[in-house]
């Protein structure tokens, strides 16, 4: 019965015809992306979500759609998975127990330099970028110069 089971595996596999960078760009939009990236952000209010779309109906033409924040976030939610599922799981090489060390290792023999590392975007910068809002000024009078000085919490609860 065991082997019964065992299908025949018979993989078909041509060369990429870009080559394997554009295999990898391929593969990495589908499973290292999020619903929405926030370059695709236009705007955000208390009343509209604006965010950029490829209507692929027409051409590949990128368009703004516009939502209530309620139904943006709905249609956010329907790309998150239920706890306890994972969208990737590696193997071999790239598997988290020894990726670290496999990763060093592959670069040396690869003769590759660690890749740079990149600071993250800060609330501030990204504030500004989506939302043109400039926390350095204040939203009533326009001075430039705000920065935080103490933060008052209330009675009923301790600071983090």
């Amino acid at each position: 019965m065991a082997q019964l089971r065992q299908p025949d595996w018979v993989v078909y596999a041509k060369r990429p015809f870009a080559g394997p960078r554009q295999v990898l760009a391929y593969l990495g939009r589908y499973t290292h992306r999020v619903a929405i990236g926030n370059h695709r952000l236009v705007s955000l209010s208390e009343t509209a979500v604006r965010f950029r779309w490829r209507d692929y109906a027409q051409d590949n033409v990128v368009k703004v759609m516009t939502l209530m924040p309620s139904e943006f976030i709905r249609r956010f939610l329907l790309h998150v998975l239920p706890s306890g599922f994972m969208r990737i799981r590696h193997y071999g090489w790239i598997a988290n127990r020894s990726k670290r060390a496999q990763l060093a290792r592959l670069r040396q023999l690869l003769d590759q330099p660690q890749p740079l590392k990149r600071e993250p975007e800060t609330v501030d910068a990204f504030l500004l970028r989506v939302c043109h809002i400039d926390l350095t000024h204040c939203p009533h009078c326009g001075e430039q110069g705000l920065r935080l000085i103490q933060t008052l919490y209330p009675r009923s609860r301790s600071p983090p």
